[in-house]
């Protein structure tokens, strides 16, 4: 492939992205890496695998010599994917068409060879003992310091309300049934799935094949922080998601569906980041930090509700 055209695409962290526009006029989307190969390597074959059991994802162009990276640069190049991510959050016929996809996908990941599903305790999810730990170092280190920023003070004020919420985070999970831990994308938040009109166009950038909560990974996206401080339409949205989930993976058990807000809430109460990163905070994380604080309060204080809603609308 000869490149006649390179843009740099300013997204993401651990990799620098470009646009490339080869002789043909055909989009690429290159990645140079900046991380451990190996860790790249099966990440990308767990891209593959998951598009062989017909979920939507890009593919990946290998080198000459058959190879996934051209260490060389480090770099993959993969099939350019038309879209917009789902930062805007989820509204209308989209929790439908993301429930479905992310049905799918959990289904082939349940059967990838890295690991067999398996039920672990749900207080598993979130270490809340070391949550206590990094939020009080957290607000010592904004303590000490002679000046904040604006957003610093703002962060400052919501660790130390969050520090006072662990107690009822812990709780909440020590209530919750055991739960399936199994192979997942392992990053699936709003930017790493692709819109395109009311469908999914690609769910993008995937991790390691590493066990984690179903549960969790669920919430992530449907109770993703943009989504929630719309308004009270995510309720709706998300019992219209764990159905169409439910259409694609239906051997999965009712309590990894029904648990789901209270995980969602109980990580995100016991989570320091984005409140924990370092100066200066882009304006787009210091946005990110707010709303997820924002959804993590709203999540704590309607979840009986939202988890009774569930039950009976769920079929």
């Amino acid at each position: 492939m000869h490149a006649v055209e390179l843009t740099r695409i300013h997204a993401g962290t651990a990799t620098i992205n470009f646009r490339v526009v080869d002789e043909s006029g055909r989009r690429w989307f290159a990645k140079i890496y900046r991380g451990e190969l190996d860790r790249e390597r099966v990440a990308i074959e767990l891209t593959a695998y998951a598009g062989l059991g017909k979920v939507p994802v890009p593919a990946v162009r290998r080198t000459l010599a058959g190879d996934l990276i051209d260490e060389r640069m480090p770099m993959s190049l993969w099939e350019f994917v038309d879209g917009e991510t789902a930062e805007g959050g989820l509204t209308g016929r989209r929790w439908a068409a993301v429930g479905t996809v992310l049905g799918r996908l959990h289904k082939r990941l349940s059967e990838h060879p890295a690991a067999t599903p398996t039920l672990r305790p749900a207080r598993d999810v979130r270490d809340v003992e070391r949550s206590a730990r990094n939020f009080d170092q957290l607000i010592a280190s904004f303590r000490s310091r002679a000046s904040l920023s604006p957003f610093e003070e703002w962060a400052c004020e919501a660790a130390q309300e969050r520090r006072a919420l662990l107690d009822r985070a812990g709780a909440i999970l020590t209530d919750l049934p055991e739960l399936t831990v199994q192979v997942i994308h392992g990053d699936l938040a709003s930017p790493n799935l692709m819109l395109r009109g009311d469908t999914v166009a690609a769910v993008i950038d995937f991790q390691p094949p590493i066990p984690g909560f179903l549960a969790w990974e669920i919430a992530r996206i449907g109770c993703d922080p943009r989504t929630v401080v719309l308004g009270d339409q995510w309720i709706d949205g998300l019992a219209v998601l764990i159905d169409a989930y439910r259409n694609e993976y239906p051997e999965v058990r009712p309590d990894d569906l029904l648990s789901a807000v209270a995980v969602g809430c109980a990580h995100t109460l016991g989570s320091t980041f984005p409140l924990a990163e370092p100066a200066p905070v882009p304006p787009s994380l210091e946005l990110y930090a707010r709303a997820r604080h924002k959804a993590a309060i709203i999540m704590l204080e309607r979840l009986t509700d939202v988890r009774e809603f569930l039950r009976r609308s769920t079929r």
